[in-house]
């Protein structure tokens, strides 16, 4: 471990507010004993804000009182000062029309409640889908030292004997029963058995590829990514990121200064191996922007190319989350790719990637002095490959080019049928989400298997929020032919735990006059993944007048933060952040006290 330079309590940034004998902080120190608290709570001591997404409606983060509890234990085991404070909580289940739409808002909430407060390092607490890249975009806008601590999944469901996953199985059962080969009563069983406890999905969606790759970041304590929720280790977890927190306030040990481009390309990998999210790509730029890192989608291509898929987990494999902790986790996957890291890269441990890859998270803090040299092993081959002999030989994840995407679009091809990695085909056109669910079921809507499903509008502006509509559903008549995929292009995302032949992402989007807006029924599409290219078969001068004949839709509000969000929002591929929230360079502004 690297021995740093100790902070003087007098240097502490909380000191500004109660250390000062002066009136204001009279003020600051006798509402402080108002709460019940007194100078040996904070004299001398970090002060550490923990930063809870708790809600009575978000399932995922159902045990995050707990939770808080124990990283409060380990902060008062280190002498440290916890202080909880609620932000939101994005409640992936039940906000509409998207998550998405509120991701900037929590990062914008993150930074401003850590910068107007007496805190000198964060505890940040998060596992759903959209609330570990917020919390992570705003804690490296804040720059004070944080660490990310993972909710994790729920436990495996069960239906009539069968391992049920999150989202994967919901959509695999949604299909079989519009075929009219699933009974109300089965459904309703599904229904019940689907999702057993606390945590987020248990495949690996969205929420376990964020909280994998934060963890390769170095944001998390090793290891912390894979624990299920309702593991006793989770506490433990919890608890020892308090007292690290604590330390790394002393050392002012900060990932706002210690990420750079070699840690990014390291999350890719990672995501590449574990046969990620496609939404990783676009929380993966935002949060590059957050530390002043351009991340263009040509990078994740290239590393897709070269790194091997070995977990074997839902949508794109046999097992899931539950499975991969005993198998040996994240830490055991990221071992057999050690080449092709960046194992210097810092961690909020103090120590690198590759040391945290040596050393058991479960031995002692007085033990972990030393690198053993032995990385971690995998303890079960079937849910996380050896590198001799992986799920797949590159990454699950394509970056497309062409006529109709010229900033970009993405497949997941590692969760698709290989038919359809070239493919040829008709456009059959819906203008949003209500033309598509109105029409798709019509049994005289002219849809073959060879049929290319186009969904406008569905992006950043369009929708709005970028939702993830973009496994869009199999025409019910082909479903009863025994269709099960055909390819599916859209501006919008796609849940993690989705699959199929869905082009996503579609950059420029259809709303902001984007090439996708000007396709036809019938007009030919051309899908060729090998070759990275998506095209649509018309002459550059039909295309130059139905663009010169397009017309914008009307915004959907000119008022509120939906009005701030239209009109600050950018593309899939530059990360949808805000414009007035990227890097510019700049140190953050202590407030004045006055």
């Amino acid at each position: 471990m690297n021995l740093r330079p100790r902070l003087s309590p007098e240097q502490l940034r909380s000191h500004r507010w109660f250390g000062p004998n002066d009136l204001r902080s009279f003020g600051h120190r006798s509402r402080a004993r108002q709460m019940g608290l007194g100078p040996e709570d904070w004299e001398g001591k970090p002060v550490i804000a923990i930063l809870n997404t708790w809600s009575e409606i978000n399932p995922c983060h159902l045990h995050f009182k707990v939770l808080a509890e124990n990283v409060k234990k380990g902060v008062l085991q280190a002498g440290g000062m916890p202080l909880e404070i609620p932000v939101l909580s994005l409640s992936e289940n039940f906000m509409k029309p998207t998550t998405m739409l509120y991701r900037n808002l929590l990062a914008m909430e993150t930074e401003e409640v850590l910068r107007c407060h007496p805190v000198d390092g964060a505890v940040l607490l998060g596992a759903c889908d959209k609330t570990t890249p917020a919390l992570i975009m705003g804690g490296l806008s804040a720059r004070l030292p944080f660490i990310f601590v993972p909710g994790g999944p729920m436990l495996r469901g069960n239906w009539r004997g069968q391992v049920l996953g999150s989202g994967y199985d919901a959509w695999r059962f949604w299909a079989e029963k519009r075929a009219g080969n699933l009974t109300e009563e089965a459904w309703c069983e599904v229904e019940e058995g689907i999702a057993r406890s606390h945590g987020h999905c248990m495949t690996m969606g969205t929420a376990s590829t964020m909280t994998a790759i934060a963890e390769t970041l170095g944001l998390t304590l090793p290891g912390a990514s894979s624990i299920p929720a309702s593991d006793a280790s989770h506490w433990r977890m919890a608890a020892q990121s308090g007292r690290q927190i604590v330390e790394n306030v002393w050392t002012d040990l900060n990932p706002a200064r210690f990420l750079d481009a070699a840690s990014f390309d390291n999350a890719i990998v990672a995501d590449m191996a574990i046969g990620g999210s496609t939404n990783a790509l676009i929380h993966l730029v935002a949060m590059a922007g957050r530390a002043g890192l351009k991340l263009p989608l040509e990078r994740f291509d290239a590393l897709s190319r070269t790194t091997p898929r070995l977990a074997n987990l839902r949508p794109a494999g046999e097992f899931l989350m539950e499975d991969f902790y005993f198998a040996g986790g994240l830490r055991a996957l990221l071992a057999q790719v050690v080449d092709l890291l960046d194992g210097d890269a810092m961690t909020v441990t103090g120590r690198t990637l590759r040391e945290n890859l040596e050393i058991s998270p479960a031995l002692p803090e007085t033990e972990k002095s030393d690198a053993t040299g032995r990385l971690a092993e995998i303890h079960n081959p079937e849910v996380i490959r050896l590198r001799g002999n992986p799920c797949a030989e590159e990454g699950g994840t394509a970056i497309l080019r062409g006529n109709l995407c010229p900033n970009g679009a993405v497949i997941k091809h590692s969760a698709m049928e290989p038919q359809f990695l070239q493919h040829r085909g008709p456009a059959l056109v819906f203008e949003d989400y209500a033309d598509l669910a109105a029409r798709i079921d019509d049994p005289e809507l002219p849809a073959t298997a060879e049929s290319v499903i186009v969904l406008q509008n569905a992006g950043p502006v369009g929708a709005p929020g970028m939702p993830e509509w973009g496994m869009l559903p199999i025409p019910q008549k082909l479903l009863a032919a025994g269709v099960r995929d055909m390819l599916r292009i859209s501006d919008a995302r796609m849940s993690g735990t989705s699959y199929g032949a869905c082009v996503l992402h579609i950059a420029p989007e259809a709303a902001v006059g984007g090439p996708l807006a000007l396709v036809r029924d019938g007009d030919i599409i051309v899908l060729d993944v090998p070759a990275r290219t998506l095209t649509l078969e018309l002459p550059d001068a039909e295309l130059a007048n139905r663009r010169a004949n397009w017309k914008a839709r009307d915004p959907h509000a000119r008022r509120g933060f939906l009005s701030l969000f239209l009109n600050e929002v950018t593309q899939a591929d530059e990360g949808c952040d805000f414009r007035f929230l990227h890097h510019t360079g700049e140190l953050m502004t202590e407030p004045a006290i006055h």
